[in-house]
């Protein structure tokens, strides 16, 4: 007789055998069918392949897995800017904004600003379908993400990365390299530290109530862009700078203009360095001096002495008072 296969589940009997008695379902089957039930199809167009790191991400939130998934089945060059986001999705910016940098922090994401030929400064964003490798190499691929048909899927959901097969055609068991899931991601490098805000211009006086004007300038920026939400300490540096144009007769609306006009379309990473550059660059000239003019010296006549009461008065010639004046009518 052949080996027997310890790994075929048992058959249930027949219902035309001799024993009748209903099967008593073992407990360790109970428990297996306890949690979810797949009811797959394989997808032959019009998908894409998510790993099981990001998928069953331990330190990321539902909604950066979920952003991170929505990103990697877009096609190359569009826009994932935080605006065309919150117009798609119903949370809002700021939870968009804080989904993005978990998967900038896990690798998954990278963004670097540049300036394009005709002198604006953009985003470049760059979507990572498994951090941590090579930038160069085809499991580390920007998401050119496969929205083409696929004619012959892999049947494993979590296929082991093509480079590192083609390395090695006949890997020894102990030698073929990490699952994904196994190794924790994230970046290789450690992030550099924050860079400091530039400076700003200063006021000559730094009156109480010129600072308390910037400082509601610049906290009421965000109702005019969601990105301009600025922290306490950025707003205490960037204070005396919006002081400082105050200062020279400028208009808080001609302020807040000069600050929020032309915005990158593809939001901001650093507001509070963009308006202190913003704040420096194009910091007007003092306003012209104007000498006071001096009031017109007030003329005073000289006295005179009524003819009808012999008061004296100032009139610029002789004749009668005022008094005299109204008196005389009213006699008549």
């Amino acid at each position: 007789m052949d080996t027997k296969n310890l790994s075929v589940p048992p058959h249930p009997e027949a219902r035309g055998s001799g024993n009748n008695r209903p099967h008593r379902r073992s407990s360790s089957n109970v428990s297996s069918v306890s949690g979810v039930v797949h009811d797959n199809t394989r997808h032959t167009t019009r998908f894409t392949v998510i790993g099981n790191h990001l998928a069953q991400h331990p330190e990321l939130s539902l909604l950066a897995i979920g952003l991170a998934v929505h990103i990697q089945s877009l096609p190359a060059g569009a826009s994932v800017d935080i605006k065309t986001l919150a117009k798609r999705f119903p949370e809002g910016a700021g939870r968009i904004a804080a989904s993005l940098r978990e998967l900038e922090t896990h690798g998954y994401l990278r963004r670097c600003r540049e300036r394009v030929p005709d002198g604006r400064m953009v985003t470049r964003t760059t979507s990572c379908n498994q951090p941590g490798r090579h930038a160069g190499s085809h499991a580390d691929r920007a998401t050119v993400l496969r929205t083409e048909p696929q004619p012959q899927p892999q049947p494993d959901p979590d296929p082991e990365p093509g480079p590192l097969a083609d390395q090695d055609p006949t890997p020894e068991p102990s030698a073929r390299p990490a699952h994904p899931t196994v190794a924790a991601p994230g970046p290789s490098e450690k992030r550099a530290p924050r860079k400091p805000l530039p400076a700003v211009p200063q006021p000559a006086y730094k009156g109480p109530g010129l600072l308390q004007a910037a400082t509601e300038l610049l906290a009421g920026l965000r109702r005019l862009d969601p990105d301009m939400l600025l922290s306490v300490c950025d707003t205490a540096h960037l204070a005396p700078g919006v002081a400082a144009w105050l200062e020279r007769d400028v208009s808080p609306t001609a302020v807040r203009h000069a600050l929020t006009r032309d915005l990158p379309p593809e939001g901001m990473r650093r507001p509070a360095a963009f308006l202190a550059h913003r704040l420096t660059a194009q910091l007007p000239p003092p306003a012209p001096y104007r000498a006071p003019v001096a009031p017109a010296p007030a003329v005073r006549s000289p006295l005179q002495t009524c003819d009808g009461c012999e008061r004296a008065f100032r009139a610029p010639g002789p004749g009668r008072c005022r008094d005299c004046r109204v008196a005389v009518p009213m006699a008549a």
